[in-house]
């Protein structure tokens, strides 16, 4: 038994390393691309160590695209879309957990059920409804159709079923209000979950393009995936500037989940959820 445990475990550690070399290989011929010149990157076979190397890549893309405008706009609209989502999600994620009300169930599949919509569906419903708000060319354009997620109530009220009704009848019966009771019972104990949205939901408007191609107009609001259509002419793409813009702009978005991962993979979702710690 023991043997057969040990061959199974060794079994899934050579399937996460296979995983793993699959997954990171793509980011290292990025990498190793971006140093390329244009005239040898699609060379065959591929030569994985640059010869020679040609950093400049790098400050040319850069002073391209204005990539300090570029970071700034991607930095607000991430945030705001990170923070309206996981507040948001928080509330309705509580009221569809803890609060009975009538139709809560059918409300929270129908929640569900529009994460099996492509955005694509009702793209041009949004444009209509955003422009009819006069927020297109601005960053609430953005940001109000980012903020409106069915994932993170999802996730939220999965998370937020795990902690005991009997605490937050304890509270009700002391007399303590559904935003204390928010404030201070639920928000303390839905940390790993809020951070893990927030991850998740940042770099999902990081790398957004196509919601914000069609929206934004000014290059004033460009973000970085917009920013890099710059590299692009009519005749030619600038393929080595791209790969050097796209791999500074991985940067923020690895630190961010060396921050919080911990807090990401403790807030998965197993059999409904659960409250660790």
């Amino acid at each position: 038994m023991k043997a057969r445990l040990t061959g199974w475990t060794a079994s899934r550690y050579v399937f996460a390393a296979v995983a793993a070399l699959i997954l990171l290989t793509p980011l290292v011929w990025a990498v190793s691309a971006s140093l390329h010149s244009n005239s040898t990157i699609f060379s065959l076979p591929f030569d994985w160590i640059p010869k020679p190397p040609h950093p400049e890549n790098y400050t040319g893309g850069l002073k391209t695209v204005d990539f300090g405008v570029l970071v700034m706009n991607s930095l607000i609209i991430g945030i705001a879309i990170a923070v309206g989502s996981v507040v948001l999600g928080l509330m309705s994620g509580y009221a569809l957990a803890k609060r009975r009300f009538f139709g809560r169930d059918i409300l929270f599949w129908s929640i569900v059920a529009t994460l099996l919509i492509p955005f694509p569906a009702i793209m041009v419903g949004v444009f209509i409804l955003a422009r009819w708000m006069g927020i297109t060319n601005s960053y609430a354009g953005v940001i109000i159709p980012g903020i409106l997620t069915g994932q993170v109530v999802f996730f939220m009220r999965q998370y937020l079923q795990g902690i005991p009704d009997e605490l937050i009848e304890s509270a009700r019966v002391d007399g303590a209000g559904e935003w204390r009771i928010l404030w201070r019972i639920v928000l303390p104990l839905a940390w790993p979950v809020m951070i893990s949205m927030g991850i998740l939901t940042f770099v999902g408007s990081w790398n957004n393009l196509l919601w914000p191609l069609i929206v934004i107009q000014s290059d004033s609001l460009f973000t970085i995936p917009l920013g890099l259509t710059r590299l692009k002419s009519q005749y030619t793409t600038d393929y080595v500037s791209t790969l050097a813009v796209s791999v500074i702009a991985i940067i923020p978005v690895v630190i961010l989940y060396l921050i919080g991962r911990k807090k990401l993979l403790d807030s998965i979702i197993v059999s409904g959820g659960a409250v660790k710690g």
